[in-house]
């Protein structure tokens, strides 16, 4: 049994937010979930659908409404914060959302949870710690203290995104200090699967190749990110918040690092294509060149594991689940790459 029975799932109707719904409908049916978003272009109701509402509950609103959060959080136990503006180009282009929700949407959040004594756990990104270098670069191309992000790594964020979310993960370790604040924290690697919003790499590439246009790689495409399928995330989550120590962090990891270009390759290798049909775009300003995730704590200490250990069958799975459901992004399709366009991307 859940140590939970209601939960708040802030971004529940968003890409990882809504895969985390799904997972504790389907896996826990004693738990009642409430799911707060405002549904930005990034959530989408359509995510939620076929979900009983008598036990999955959708209020649209803003994270940094405290009367709103002071509301829903009292008839609550726990809440899973998973509501941010989270792409990294929007964020270079207006840097204002991402420190109005990433920032003081926490913080609102976390006074109340504060207030009544609510259970909080912080959903972060791997992002909070920069960049490593690519294993090229590496003394010894092997691995070794230093090669991979752990949760004693120094915050180095790279991004008006990234720089957000450190300051939103560093509100939480000092609300657990300073005010007994019950929250623990996870910092996750690059999530792919169903429900991703277009504009973001994979499924920017899959649903190119299903329209008909030319997939697009930044810059050399040696970028490197360590791929986890969103379901393993969820998994974790739903762990670190029944069994996870207050006050700790714990790092979400499936050891999957992957270059761009190998996953542009593969993408295309399974829907057809020649592995060669793409073309190379301008960079992103900044871009960080390679992220990888220890996540021996949270196996060591939780007993996490990952299921999808194979990136092959996960990416298969996830391109079928993009052509099967056209409906659910063909409409945005035009205005995303309009805007990719007049970046040169």
């Amino acid at each position: 049994m859940a140590k939970y029975n209601h939960i708040i799932v802030t971004g529940g109707a968003g890409f990882i937010g809504s895969n985390f719904v799904h997972y504790v409908y389907n896996n826990h049916p004693e738990v009642k979930i409430t799911v707060l978003d405002k549904l930005t272009y990034a959530g989408n109701k359509a995510n939620l659908a076929g979900l009983d509402e008598d036990r999955v509950k959708l209020v649209v609103g803003d994270i940094c409404d405290k009367e709103l959060v002071d509301q829903l959080v009292q008839e609550a136990d726990a809440v899973v914060h998973y509501a941010a503006e989270s792409h990294n180009d929007n964020s270079l282009e207006n840097p204002d959302p991402f420190i109005q929700t990433n920032v003081i949407g926490t913080y609102t959040l976390i006074n109340v949870c504060r207030k009544y004594d609510v259970r909080f756990h912080h959903i972060s990104t791997d992002e909070v710690y920069g960049d490593l270098p690519l294993r090229k670069d590496l003394p010894g191309h092997g691995e070794g203290p230093g090669e991979k992000f752990t949760p004693d790594s120094p915050y180095r964020p790279s991004s008006p995104y990234s720089s957000s979310k450190a300051s939103s993960d560093l509100l939480v370790r000092a609300w657990v200090r300073s005010f007994g604040l019950k929250a623990t924290i996870s910092n996750c690697s690059n999530n792919y699967g169903p429900y991703q919003h277009i504009e973001k790499f994979i499924p920017r590439q899959i649903t190119n190749i299903l329209s008909g246009q030319t997939p697009k790689l930044y810059g050399t495409g040696e970028n490197v990110r360590d791929w986890i399928h969103t379901n393993d995330h969820s998994r974790a989550v739903w762990t670190i918040l029944n069994d996870g120590k207050i006050g700790e962090t714990y790092l979400i990891g499936a050891d999957g690092e992957k270059d761009n270009k190998e996953v542009l390759e593969t993408i295309l290798e399974l829907m057809g294509q020649p592995k060669d049909a793409y073309e190379h775009v301008n960079d992103r300003p900044g871009h960080d060149l390679r992220y990888a995730i220890d996540a021996t704590k949270l196996r060591t200490e939780l007993g996490w594991e990952p299921i999808y250990t194979d990136f092959y069958d996960g990416l298969k799975s996830t391109i079928e689940w993009y052509k099967d459901n056209r409906d659910w992004w063909e409409a945005d399709k035009q205005a995303v790459e309009a805007n990719y366009a007049k970046k040169g991307q």
